[in-house]
């Protein structure tokens, strides 16, 4: 069978990852594609990014989902201004002030809902393995967990199956990936302080400007500062 018959739906937070996941999907699947707000700094940059990356890809459907009640809840530095990003440590493997509690079980929920009112048989996520160590609902595991929790908690004829396609790649191999698919990582935003140019020195940008440097290519978004991660 044709999979491009099937429909997936991919969580598309506008950031690189998630946009390399949907180039991914994209060759196989038509085009559902989801974005959260839940109240986060650069809540408009993202969203400006994830509809320029749905315009792209011509994306069948769309759809914009508010989760304010993450940022009610607070207790990360995305979301509560009382507490300053910190700038990146990218030696530490302690749960950095920027993870947002259970946040991707939060977006696949509703990713899952979506999907199965639609018809889609999938649901992608750019989650990545090396951000793990500060982020464990990044962990393969979790990931095997939940869709036991879709194969329990939807009707007996939903068939929907979590894709994690860059989930042990590192970040240089993302952006080549990114790049061989013809993602376009220009429309992309990764920045957790910052909706104009960049910050350059959060985790976000420092795994980013890291793995582009490893890579030895040029990020092609606007950074106030690049500093050397190698």
């Amino acid at each position: 069978m044709d999979n491009k018959n099937r429909l997936a739906v991919v969580a598309v937070s506008g950031g690189m990852d998630s946009c390399v996941t949907t180039a991914i999907a994209n060759k196989d699947y038509r085009l559902a594609l989801a974005h959260i707000n839940y109240g986060q700094r650069t809540e408009k940059r993202e969203l400006q990014a994830f509809n320029e990356i749905a315009d792209h890809y011509e994306a069948e459907k769309r759809i914009v989902i508010d989760f304010n009640h993450l940022s009610r809840i607070g207790g990360s530095s995305l979301t509560d201004a009382s507490i300053e990003v910190a700038k990146a440590d990218l030696e530490s493997s302690e749960i950095p002030s920027s993870y947002v509690p259970f946040r991707n079980a939060n977006i696949l929920t509703s990713c899952v809902s979506w999907a199965e009112v639609i018809g889609a048989e999938a649901v992608f996520i750019g989650a990545v393995f090396e951000d793990s160590s500060g982020y464990p609902d990044c962990r393969p595991q979790f990931f095997e967990a939940f869709e036991k929790v879709i194969a329990l908690g939807t009707k007996p004829s939903t068939l929907i199956k979590i894709k994690t396609p860059i989930i042990n790649r590192s970040k240089p191999e993302i952006i080549k990936m990114g790049i061989e698919l013809k993602a376009p990582l220009h429309l992309t935003w990764s920045c957790y302080s910052n909706e104009d140019e960049a910050c350059g020195v959060c985790d976000s940008c420092a795994l980013r400007l890291r793995g582009f440097q490893k890579a030895g290519l040029e990020d092609p978004i606007p950074y106030k500062i690049r500093p050397s991660y190698i």
